[in-house]
């Protein structure tokens, strides 16, 4: 007993520093590595918010909710963590006094009430996360009779673990299950040897061992010696287990895995927005070496050879490192990417990853660059004497770029932007900010870009429009409607005493589907009473296709133009129908000073609804020979949520209250909707890009939408419109002539009800 008990000490002792001592080599290594980056301005204050914050993340839990398995599995062999420490400790006594408890708390019921509570709740959770890895395995998805290896690849991508390190989970997963079965079965000796000892017999109860007891009764007949040999090696085996888990992060500062257990914590409280909530909504604005955000009037006063956007890894902001680094590789964004699903080369998964080794790989070489670069040398860097050390050494732009040599140019270019990889992320890992970063560096510095996008800014820059469409022609929506339509500087001097101005946007005054709507909401605010009038050709592009292919001088000068004359015509409240510019005249103009309250026009209308201003009726009986013209108006309807509305935005109850107000209409969801609808496919400036791989987005979406069987299809942004219209087009049904579902607006499908056809 001597000798086992002096092994299993010594062997402790050499584990335990040898585990640590890695351990902290890991943290160096991480900490060295985030460090490279740039300033990140605004992600440590305000302390008290983002920290509670941080807190119910954690016990919420909220990002799982859409997987309640995993979600209750993960939350316990979350807490199990910190909890389980404790039979850690208890572990290092007992290897000399197999009967060692710890002071105070050792035999204070509530704490082992806690103890084994969470030992077998995370015995449970993690064989379920186990069983689940297993059952959506990449190699089960691509179980495919007699297919070829291509094919069985292809199949492979529906797995969300597709490109993960399966060897690594295992380990982790190895760990944890052995941990909490060492300290369970210890709970079961500590119970028998209690029961031995008149001292102690007291304690071998269910009141100190509720969940152990059953099975540690068993072993009260036991030779006492052979009780604590067994509890020798197993208090061993469960610290040297943990040891070894130390020791092999430490060696692997990249196992984001693993490492996510200590680096989410801080990932979720520097994340963009203090009280919670992933970054969605508005684009960051691009910043210079030093974190300032960059203006118009920034970017004249920059140096000539200042780099803009990230086109290096050392550019990316510490932050968006430690992104890279906190990443778990459960696959949930892919899983929800619609440029993965539909077999583009994109997943932010396996971007995040890509971008994770390659800065763990050049960070040394990097920081010994820095270290041995003299202070002057630095400064000709570009980047501002005193941030030199942070911004990193002069390097030749082309040796370590990013894009062409660590993330191939058809994965940067095939994001829609839809947002849907960053809502379901649980470490909150900013992808969108990241891409729209390395796009600026592409546009800005390089002009890379596919082609399609260079005939759109020059369409911007000449007719300030992406359609390329003259000025004047910004009206021509309104021609033939029963009412004028007032124009602001024309029939009214400014926008001060309306209810609201009219921003008909580019889509909605250029494009004929969009048009629609755009007539449509107008009659129906004056229906409604409602006092408006519109900008004509006082109106261009907000910027928003710009801002997300990358050219943010585009943007800012468009934008600027835009804030100008809405200050100029007193612009209070505007009301938008497309979901785009509501994202970009709401959310990110107050970056650039102009400040509005802006509302989509589906709130609006369904306000209206509400306060009783417009009232919906049954549909009209069909006249004869138009019933199928009636049917498709009371036909079952389904509602595609635009991205830009509803994740970006959280807007995702009006619409739907609007269609349930409409009497004999009944709402059909799609599989994925509200927070995990699929993208139309038009977002992120993919409005202009041929998609030239794999499946349509939008024909996959619209296969959805069909699938339910509904007669209408439904949406709230003009984009959504054209590429449902587009997508349900080139279904089979509709190629072999049968009658396809149409694709309206929530506001036409209102006007019809308000005002039923003649």
């Amino acid at each position: 007993m001597d000798t086992l008990r002096t092994v299993a000490v010594w062997s402790v002792v050499v584990g335990t520093v040898v585990g640590l001592a890695f351990f902290a080599r890991g943290i160096r290594q991480i900490f060295r590595t985030v460090r490279i980056g740039r300033p990140a301005p605004d992600r440590v204050r305000p302390v008290a918010r983002r920290a509670t914050g941080v807190v119910r993340e954690m016990l919420s839990h909220e990002r799982f909710k859409n997987k309640p398995v995993v979600k209750v599995a993960h939350w316990v062999v979350m807490v199990s963590f910190p909890i389980l420490f404790l039979t850690l400790l208890t572990g290092y006594g007992q290897l000399t006094t197999p009967t060692f408890a710890l002071p105070v708390i050792g035999h204070f019921p509530p704490i082992e009430w806690a103890i084994e509570a969470i030992a077998w709740a995370s015995l449970l959770g993690i064989v379920a996360l186990i069983v689940i890895r297993q059952r959506h395995h990449p190699r089960r998805a691509a179980t495919v009779d007699g297919a070829a290896d291509g094919e069985v690849r292809r199949a492979g991508r529906a797995s969300r673990f597709f490109g993960s390190n399966q060897g690594q989970a295992y380990f982790v997963e190895a760990t944890v299950l052995v941990v909490v079965l060492c300290a369970i079965v210890l709970r079961g000796l500590e119970y028998a040897l209690a029961a031995q000892l008149p001292a102690t017999e007291h304690l071998a109860t269910g009141w100190h061992f509720p969940l152990t007891a059953w099975f540690g009764a068993s072993w009260v007949g036991v030779d006492r010696t052979t009780l604590e040999a067994a509890a020798i090696i197993i208090s061993a085996v469960k610290i040297l287990m943990s040891m070894s888990w130390f020791v092999v992060i430490g060696l692997q500062p990249a196992m984001g895995v693993a490492w996510h257990r200590f680096l989410a914590v801080v990932n979720l409280y520097a994340r963009r927005e203090p009280d919670g909530g992933p970054a969605l909504g508005p684009l960051q604005p691009m910043r210079g070496p030093d974190g300032a955000a960059l203006d118009l009037e920034a970017f004249a006063d920059l140096p000539e050879d200042a780099r803009l956007g990230v086109g290096a890894i050392e550019e990316f902001t510490w932050k968006g490192l430690l992104d890279f680094s906190t990443c778990t590789e459960c696959g949930r964004c892919q899983e929800q990417c619609p440029a993965w699903n539909t077999a583009k080369p994109l997943s932010p998964k396996l971007l995040t990853l890509a971008l994770r080794d390659h800065a763990y790989a050049t960070a040394p070489y990097l920081q010994a660059g820095a270290a041995l670069m003299p202070a002057p040398a630095a400064a000709a860097s570009g980047a501002p004497a005193d941030a030199a050390a942070e911004a990193g050494p002069a390097i030749d732009p082309h040796t370590f770029r990013l894009v062409g040599n660590v993330i191939d140019p058809e994965v940067l270019w095939a994001c829609t932007m839809c947002g849907a990889c960053v809502e379901q992320c649980p470490v909150d890992i900013e992808h969108i900010d990241a891409i729209v970063d390395m796009r600026r560096y592409e546009v800005l510095m390089e002009s890379a870009f596919p082609a399609e996008l260079g005939k759109m800014f020059t369409k911007l820059e000449r007719k300030a429009n992406p359609w390329g469409m003259a000025p004047r022609a910004r009206l021509d929506w309104a021609k033939g409607l029963p009412f004028d339509v007032p124009v602001v500087g024309v029939d009214v001097e400014d926008a001060r005493g309306l209810d609201y101005l009219f921003w008909v946007g580019c889509a909605g005054a250029y494009e004929d589907r969009a048009k629609k709507t755009t007539r449509a909401v107008a009659e129906l605010l004056d229906l409604a009473g409602v006092s408006f009038a519109v900008l004509g050709d006082g109106e261009s592009c907000t910027g928003d296709p710009a801002r997300r292919a990358g050219n943010e001088l585009l943007f800012q000068t468009l934008a600027q133009g835009n804030i100008e004359t809405l200050t100029e015509v007193g612009a209070q409240t505007i009301v938008v129908t497309c979901a785009h510019c509501f994202n970009t005249i709401a959310r990110e103009y107050p970056q650039l000073g102009g400040h509005y309250d802006v509302v989509h026009h589906t709130e609006l209308l369904n306000r209206l609804v509400a306060e009783g201003r417009l009232t919906p009726v049954p549909a009209a009986a069909p006249a004869p020979g138009e019933a199928a013209a009636s049917a498709s108006i009371a036909d079952t309807v389904t509602y595609h949520d635009p991205c830009y509305l509803g994740r970006h935005n959280k807007i995702y109850a009006p619409p739907r209250e609007l269609l349930a107000a409409l009497p004999g209409v009944e709402l059909a969801e799609m599989p994925r909707n509200a927070e995990r609808s699929f993208c139309c496919g038009a977002g992120g400036a993919r409005m202009w890009m041929e998609e030239k791989t794999g499946t349509r987005i939008n024909s996959a979406r619209a296969a959805e939408a069909v699938a339910t069987g509904a007669g209408t299809i439904a949406t709230a942004c003009p984009f959504c419109s054209v590429m449902l219209a587009d997508g349900v087009a080139a279904q089979p049904a509709a190629v072999d002539g049968a009658a396809p579902a149409r694709v309206v607006d929530v506001a036409q499908l209102l006007l019809e009800r308000v005002r039923p056809p003649a």
